[in-house]
């Protein structure tokens, strides 16, 4: 019998899931993955996802912010879109929010201000943050340490950073996120040595679908979309890589999700 699952990031208004999302969400409860955080990004996304999680009312849930690649676009009207839909019993996170400096697809200032009006959102409404940070660790601390005192939770989504830079996010409260790029063999070996300090309570797994398709599975699947099913691979090397068994590892991520998000238990 499949371990219950939550998958706490998955992309599942991207284009890639338009024409299967049935097929899709079908396959994830068969897997045991019994339910969903679905990432919103930009302003069309967070409508979007809201809208697909109140379709699927307890199976699905949804995150609304603005992710540093968007972060040029962010307006007042994005800041109110925001906190109007955090008032949905669906909507159970603020973000993706934070920094992005690997690519800037925004300006390094208007990520900035992005950042500090969600962080602002998240103090103002009590929701936990769903956070981003690419090589952008020593801005992103700077940022984040001072509000953290008045927002609930955080989460460092999709770690995938040095060992101390997890340090920092352990001291700094968070939450820490492990997607497929643990299954990695050429970028992920450093996350297997160093997944085990991160504390039971604060350990949460997601997908990041359809990206990150964990490189372990076996066999190789026909496609390169990552999906919510493969989420039990991502447990089995967490679990291996912590000397934990994927029942304990299954356990203890499902009851941190829902106390992170808040949700029914």
């Amino acid at each position: 019998m499949p371990h219950s699952l939550i998958d706490i990031g998955a992309n599942l208004t991207h284009d890639s899931f338009q024409d299967d999302l049935d097929e899709v969400l079908a396959r994830a409860a068969d897997a045991g993955v019994q339910r969903m955080v679905v990432t919103g990004s930009s302003d069309q996304g967070n409508i979007d996802a809201a809208e697909l999680a109140d379709a699927h009312p307890r199976r699905l849930y949804a995150t609304a912010g603005v992710h540093p690649h968007h972060a040029s676009d962010y307006t007042d009207a994005s800041d109110e879109l925001i906190r109007s839909l955090t008032l949905r019993r669906s909507v159970v996170a603020v973000g993706e929010c934070g920094l992005d400096y690997f690519r800037n697809f925004s300006p390094r200032e208007a990520q900035i201000e992005a950042f500090r009006s969600q962080l602002d959102i998240a103090a103002d409404t009590r929701k936990p943050v769903f956070l981003h940070q690419r090589d952008a660790h020593d801005d992103f601390v700077r940022i984040l340490a001072p509000v953290l005192a008045k927002i609930p939770r955080g989460v460092a989504h999709c770690f995938t950073g040095t060992a101390d830079e997890l340090k920092d996010y352990l001291e700094l409260g968070l939450y820490v996120g492990i997607t497929g790029w643990i299954c990695d063999e050429r970028r992920g070996l450093h996350l297997k040595e160093i997944v085990g300090e991160i504390p039971d309570h604060r350990l949460l797994i997601e997908t990041d679908a359809p990206y990150l398709l964990p490189r372990t599975l076996q066999p190789k699947p026909d496609s390169r979309r990552n999906e919510p099913y493969h989420l039990p691979e991502v447990l089995r090397v967490v679990a291996e890589s912590r000397g934990q068994s994927t029942e304990h590892v299954a356990a203890i991520t499902t009851a941190n999700a829902i106390r992170f998000f808040g949700l029914d238990p």
